[in-house]
C-alpha cells in the first residue's frame, strides 16, 4: 500500500490527494534499514548490490514527478518500514514544493493500535481528505486532538 502510493506520486497526477502509511520511498536504503530481511532480498532477487531491480522499481527514482498533495504518517518503532523511510518522502515532497504534511507516531510501530492514536490517524486523515477532495470534516472535538498532538 505506502510503497504503491511513493509508486504512483511519480508515474501519475490523477489524483487530488494521496495518503502514504508507511511506505517505502526508496528502495535501496530500505533492504538495509528493515528487520524484515527476507522481502526485499526475496522481492528484488538479491542485495541492493547484486540486483538491478531496486533502482528499476525504486519511488525515489520519479521524484521529479511528484505534484500531488500527500500526507505521510510514519511510526519511530516501525522495525519493517522505518521512520527513515516516511521521512525521506516527506523531505523530499517539501523540497519539491508538493503541499504535505507529515504525521509521526513515536510509540508506534508498522500498525497504529492505540485507542488515542487511532483517533488521531483517522481524524487527521479523514481532514486532508476532505481538504483536497471537499466533503465532510472531522468533528472539531477529533480534531482538536490531532493538532494538539503534531504542531
Amino acid at each position: 500500500g505506502g510503497y504503491m502510493v511513493a509508486w504512483i506520486l511519480g508515474h501519475t497526477d490523477r489524483f487530488k490527494a494521496l495518503v502514504c502509511h508507511d511506505g517505502v520511498f526508496d528502495t535501496r536504503s530500505m533492504a538495509l534499514e528493515t528487520e524484515e530481511l527476507w522481502f526485499p532480498t526475496w522481492d528484488f532477487g538479491g542485495w541492493p548490490w547484486d540486483s538491478e531491480l531496486y533502482e528499476k522499481w525504486n519511488p525515489v527514482r520519479f521524484v521529479e514527478n511528484f505534484k500531488t498533495p500527500t500526507l505521510v504518517i510514519t511510526s519511530e518503532k516501525d522495525y519493517r518500514v522505518p521512520f527513515g523511510q516516511g521521512l525521506q518522502l516527506f523531505t523530499a515532497l517539501q523540497v519539491r514544493g508538493v503541499p504535505s504534511k507529515i504525521l509521526t507516531f513515536p510509540d508506534e510501530g508498522h500498525w497504529v493500535l492505540k485507542p488515542g492514536n487511532s483517533r488521531v490517524w483517522h481524524a487527521l486523515v479523514m481532514d486532508w481528505l476532505a481538504t483536497h477532495l471537499g466533503g465532510a470534516r472531522p468533528d472539531a472535538e477529533s480534531l482538536g486532538a490531532v493538532y494538539s498532538t503534531t504542531k
